[in-house]
């Protein structure tokens, strides 16, 4: 099964693709490797359904759905990019950033919502090197946001 058609089979399909909000590209491509930017869990031309820290007004388990929402949208900009997503090679490296309550220190657990999809698109071309990290903000109070490095098939 193609990337793709493992996202219908789990009753998912990719958003629409959400322009940068600064003064840059939503990822660059460079031989065979495709840089993502930080993402958020927004979706273009909807309300947003997250705000706020994770362990504050937001528990682990709705990180987490927001880091899955993340991973969706970096989804929709590599496949813009590439065409298919069975050209991934493998899922790198990617960098979590978690807006956390200060005390919250279940990072890991919240970027897994990320990590978990990206496995059970590629199994193990999705494992992935990864930091998780907690920090005292995020742009527009965002609970999440992800970047990526992916390397594709020559």
């Amino acid at each position: 099964m193609t990337p793709e058609e493992r996202l219908k089979e789990k009753g998912l399909t990719l958003p629409e693709r959400r322009q940068p909000i600064g003064n840059y590209v939503g990822c660059v491509r460079t031989g065979n490797l495709v840089f993502l930017s930080g993402h958020g869990p927004d979706r273009q031309g909807e309300p947003s359904r997250w705000r706020g820290k994770v362990g504050g007004e937001l528990t682990m388990e709705q990180g987490y759905a927001a880091a899955q929402d993340v991973a969706m949208n970096l989804l929709t900009t590599l496949k813009a990019e590439i065409g298919e997503l069975s050209k991934v090679r493998r899922i790198v490296k990617v960098l979590g950033m978690v807006n956390s309550a200060p005390d919250f220190g279940d990072q890991p657990k919240v970027i897994n919502g990320a990590s978990d999809l990206f496995v059970e698109l590629w199994g193990d071309k999705g494992r992935h090197a990864r930091s998780a990290v907690g920090l005292a903000a995020l742009p527009g109070g965002i609970p999440v946001e992800i970047e990526m490095v992916v390397e594709l098939e020559e």
